[in-house]
C-alpha cells in the first residue's frame, strides 16, 4: 500500500479550512427541562431542530441557522436540565468538533465567567480551536467574542445582547474565510440603541461587538473579539475574528494532518522532513489560491536544530562523520539526526478584509 499520501492530505485540509471558513459550526449550550441529563442534539436545518425542547430554545436555534452568506454547516446542541449541570455540557462539549459556543441563557443564569474560563483553557492547554459568542464579558480573548447590543426584530420583539448572541454566531459561523462580518446586515432587525460615532469606536476599541442603524437595515460595526491588550506575541492581528479564525484553522489542519499522516509512520530522516515541509508548502499555497493568504513558507528551523545539538554536546554524526557544531555548515545542520523531534518554523502572512476606505476626491 505504501506510506501515505500526506501532500494530498495537507490539501484536502485546506480545502475543509476553507469550507469550515464557509460553514463553521457552532455548538449551543441550553438548559431545557425537557432532558434529564446532557443530551447532544446535531442539527443540520430547521427539520432538524428536537420538537420536545422549550419554544425559546427553538428560537435561538432558528436564528442561529439564518446564517450570513452560508448557513453555519451544522449547530451541535447540548441540552442540560438545569443552570447547575453546565459543568456537565462543557464536559460533552470537550469531545467534540465546534467553531463557536453560545449559551443563550448564559447571563441569566451567571455562568459565562467559567465558560469564558474554560474557553481560555481549551485553547491554552488542549489546542482546541474552540471560541465563544457570550454578551458583556470583557475577557481580552481572542477566543472571546463579546456581544454588548441586541436588537429589536421584525415583529417589534426587543432582543437582549444575551438573546441576540445566537444570531451574531450564525452571522460570523456563516463567514468565509475570504471576509469578515465587518457591517454584516441583520435583514430581520428593524431598530437598535442609537450611539454616536465615539461611542460605536470605543466600544470597538474595548473589543465589543456593537450595532448600528445606518438609516436602512442593523449591521454588526466590526468583526472584533474581546482581545486588546497586545504583547511580543500576540499583536493587533488578534483581534480580529477573521484573522482568528484563519489562525485557528491553519494550527488546527496541520496538527491534525501531521498526527493522521506522518507522526508515527516515517523515519525522522532528513528527507522525510522535506517531504513534511514541502507538503505544508502545498497546504499554504492552496490557501494562497483561495484568497486567504498572502503569503506562506514553511522550511527546517536551523536555529532550532542548533539549539537542539547543543543541548546535546554540540557534536551530531552524517554519513558517518563526527561534526563539532561550531564548524557546521547550515546544510548540514539542516540534515543532523534530531531524534523524533521535527523541528519546523513558517512564516505566514494573512489577507485581512477590505474594510477601511480612504477616498480623497478633487474638483478639477
Amino acid at each position: 500500500m505504501g506510506a501515505p499520501n500526506i501532500t494530498i492530505a495537507f490539501y484536502e485540509q485546506a480545502i475543509a479550512a476553507i469550507q469550515r471558513g464557509d460553514k463553521g459550526v457552532i455548538a449551543m449550550l441550553i438548559v431545557d427541562s425537557s432532558v434529564e441529563e446532557a443530551t447532544v442534539y446535531t442539527v443540520l436545518d430547521v427539520t432538524d431542530v428536537p420538537s420536545a425542547l422549550s419554544a425559546a430554545n427553538k428560537k435561538q436555534i432558528n436564528m442561529a441557522l439564518i446564517g450570513y452568506q452560508n448557513a453555519p454547516k451544522k449547530i451541535i446542541v447540548v441540552a442540560v436540565p438545569t443552570a447547575s449541570d453546565y459543568a456537565d455540557g462543557l464536559d460533552a462539549l470537550e469531545l467534540l468538533k465546534w467553531d463557536y459556543l453560545v449559551c443563550p441563557s448564559g447571563e441569566t443564569d451567571n455562568v459565562l465567567t467559567a465558560v469564558s474560563t474554560w474557553i481560555k483553557g481549551q485553547r491554552t492547554n488542549n489546542h482546541k480551536i474552540f471560541k465563544a459568542i457570550i454578551p458583556n464579558v470583557a475577557a481580552d480573548s481572542d477566543g472571546i467574542i463579546d456581544v454588548t447590543m441586541g436588537y429589536t426584530d421584525a415583529d417589534g420583539t426587543e432582543l437582549t445582547a444575551e438573546q441576540a448572541c445566537s444570531r451574531i454566531a450564525g452571522i460570523i459561523a456563516g463567514t468565509p474565510l475570504t471576509m469578515s462580518c465587518t457591517y454584516a446586515p441583520i435583514p430581520e432587525a428593524i431598530a437598535c440603541a442609537a450611539k454616536t460615532q465615539a461611542e460605536l469606536d470605543a466600544a470597538v476599541d474595548a473589543g465589543k461587538i456593537v450595532l448600528m442603524w445606518d438609516g436602512e437595515k442593523v449591521k454588526i460595526v466590526r468583526g472584533v473579539n474581546s482581545f486588546v491588550t497586545t504583547t511580543a506575541d500576540k499583536g493587533e492581528s488578534f483581534k480580529k475574528i477573521k484573522l482568528v479564525e484563519i489562525m485557528d484553522a491553519i494550527s488546527n489542519d496541520i496538527r491534525t494532518t501531521a498526527q493522521d499522516n506522518y507522526i508515527g509512520k516515517f523515519a525522522n530522516s532528513y528527507d522525510n522532513k522535506c517531504l513534511l515541509v514541502t507538503a505544508i508548502n502545498g497546504y499554504f499555497d492552496t490557501l494562497v489560491q483561495a484568497g486567504v493568504l498572502a503569503s506562506g513558507l514553511c522550511d527546517i528551523d536551523v536555529d532550532a536544530n542548533k539549539t537542539w545539538i547543543k543541548a546535546r554536546g554540540g557534536k551530531f554524526v552524517i554519513d558517518g562523520e563526527t561534526i563539532d557544531i561550531e564548524d557546521a555548515s547550515e546544510e548540514q545542520i539542516r540534515m543532523a539526526n534530531t531524534g523524533s523531534q521535527v523541528l519546523l518554523k513558517a512564516t505566514i502572512s494573512m489577507l485581512d478584509a477590505l474594510e477601511d476606505i480612504k477616498l480623497d476626491i478633487y474638483i478639477g
